[in-house]
């Protein structure tokens, strides 16, 4: 390939990338890799490409390209957290110490029924907690437990995911090892 070739390919990837960056700002929900591939007609290799240079120049700035569950996003860099929560402290969403308890254990857990959840946590979990949680869309019932009573089992939902910033569940941090965790 020749010098000009070269530099005309890259300014092509330079441009779908922009494209990528207006469409990811302009949209309420992530976008997935079929839709952004069918809205600029490109193929997995160029929309791989064009990701890796988007991603390349939004490190010089303060916004990430994130791949969570639902597809691509453009988010604030975490490290300006806390001057958005200085600011706009009514964005900052308090989670109850049950209700991210409750959540925990579903999403490293699961499946699992409102029982293991109470048994693991050594607690009743209050009906409020998992309205919550199904309010939010973090957490769905998939199926029944084949025992008695045949109890829903709980799951985590893409949306949990997408608010947390995980693409699947293998991202989720590694649980600490009970002797770190302090009694209550």
């Amino acid at each position: 390939m020749k010098h000009t070739e070269i530099a005309q390919s890259h300014a092509r990837y330079e441009e779908l990338s922009r494209h990528i960056e207006v469409l990811l700002h302009t949209s309420e929900t992530p976008l997935t890799d079929s839709q952004l591939k069918k809205h600029l007609s490109l193929s997995k290799q160029e929309l791989e490409t064009a990701l890796v240079i988007l991603q390349q120049r939004l490190s010089h700035g303060v916004l990430r390209l994130n791949n969570t569950a639902s597809g691509y996003r453009l988010q604030i860099d975490n490290q300006y957290s806390p001057l958005i929560q200085q600011v706009f402290p009514q964005r900052l969403e308090s989670l109850s110490q049950a209700l991210l308890e409750t959540l925990s254990v579903i999403a490293y857990k699961q499946p699992v029924t409102r029982s293991d959840i109470e048994q693991i946590r050594g607690v009743t979990l209050s009906s409020n907690i998992l309205r919550q949680l199904f309010d939010k869309g973090w957490i769905k019932e998939d199926g029944y437990k084949d025992t008695i009573g045949r109890p829903a089992l709980l799951h985590t939902t893409d949306e949990f995911l997408d608010a947390f910033g995980l693409a699947n569940l293998d991202e989720l941090p590694e649980l600490p090892a009970l002797s770190e965790v302090s009694p209550r």
